[in-house]
C-alpha cells in the first residue's frame, strides 16, 4: 500500500536523521553522466541492476521508480542544475516505515572523468532508521556497481 511521505526540499540532504553518502570516480565527463541521470530517466534500468522500471511524469518534473523486489517510488525532482547536481525527493513509496527521503547526486569533474557523490538522506520510524544504517554497506555496493555500469555504457 503507498503512503505519503512528508514533502522535504533540497537542505533535508544535509538534516536528515539517517544520512548515506558514497562516492566514486569514473571516467566518462560530468556532462555526460548528468545527461544520463536526468535525462534518460528510463535507461536507469540498464546501469542500475535494482531499478526494473523508470519513466518521468509530469512532464519531467517528477519520476516513477520501481525495484526489484516491489518498492515503488513516486518522486519529485528538487535540483536540476547541469551539470553538477541532480536530487529528488520520495512523494509516495510502499515502503514500511518511511516518513521522508530525497537523493542528491553531485557531480565534479576528476581530471577528464567524474567524481560522483550519492547522498541518500531519510527519516522514518526507528525500526526504519536501524535497517537503513544497516543496509549502508549493501547500499554503497550497489552504488558502485551502478556508477561503473552506468561509466561502461557511456564509453560505447
Amino acid at each position: 500500500m503507498a503512503r505519503r511521505l512528508r514533502p522535504v526540499e533540497i537542505d533535508f540532504v544535509r538534516a536528515a536523521p539517517v544520512r548515506l553518502v558514497f562516492t566514486r570516480e569514473v571516467a566518462a565527463p560530468p556532462q555526460a553522466v548528468y545527461r544520463a541521470l536526468a535525462d534518460d530517466v528510463p535507461g536507469w534500468t540498464e546501469w542500475f541492476s535494482a531499478v526494473t522500471r523508470a519513466r518521468p511524469t509530469d512532464d519531467g518534473a517528477g519520476r516513477e521508480i520501481r525495484l526489484r523486489g516491489g518498492t515503488r517510488f513516486a518522486e519529485t525532482i528538487l535540483v536540476a542544475k547541469e551539470p553538477e547536481v541532480y536530487a529528488y525527493r520520495v512523494d509516495e513509496t510502499n515502503a514500511p516505515g518511511a516518513r521522508a527521503l530525497a537523493e542528491e547526486w553531485r557531480l565534479a569533474p576528476a581530471g577528464t572523468g567524474t567524481r560522483v557523490q550519492w547522498t541518500f538522506a531519510t527519516d522514518g520510524t526507528p525500526a526504519f532508521r536501524l535497517a537503513l544504517r544497516l543496509a549502508g554497506p549493501g547500499l554503497g555496493r550497489a552504488f558502485r556497481g551502478a556508477v561503473t555500469a552506468l561509466d561502461l555504457r557511456l564509453a560505447r
